[in-house]
């Protein structure tokens, strides 16, 4: 039984068999009863707010290799860029500030004196 609706009673509604057959085969897929898989299926459309004549357009595998095709597309944009004014643009920065670096001089120390020197003065 359906877990919630055991009190309910049925009720019954005509449809064409082939109608009939291609829903109790569906409901054989979802493995739930005719009445729960009716409720399911109502529910499913109002919560999305979708109807059954609408068509959902482009399936899900056309939608994902258009997104390849762009996602390909900036690849192929952002290599370029790289290629053609990143890289140059870099060698030349660097160019620049080699060319620009200070050469650097030897610090000058101060010389120490081994020997003391001797006072000129004698002290009284």
């Amino acid at each position: 039984m359906d877990k919630g609706y055991e009190k309910e009673q049925f009720t019954t509604i005509s449809f064409k068999c082939s109608a009939v057959k291609k829903f109790r085969a569906f409901t054989r897929k979802m493995g739930a009863s005719n009445s729960m898989t009716l409720l399911l299926m109502i529910e499913f459309f109002e919560s999305n707010g979708i109807s059954p004549k609408e068509s959902f357009g482009p399936q899900m595998q056309t939608l994902e290799s258009l997104i390849k095709k762009r996602i390909n597309g900036v690849i192929a944009v952002m290599k370029d860029i790289e290629k053609n004014q990143t890289k140059p643009t870099v060698a030349m920065m660097q160019s620049l500030f080699q060319e620009a670096e200070p050469k650097k001089k030897p610090l000058l120390l101060e010389k120490e004196h081994k020997k003391e020197k001797k006072p000129r003065f004698k002290a009284k």
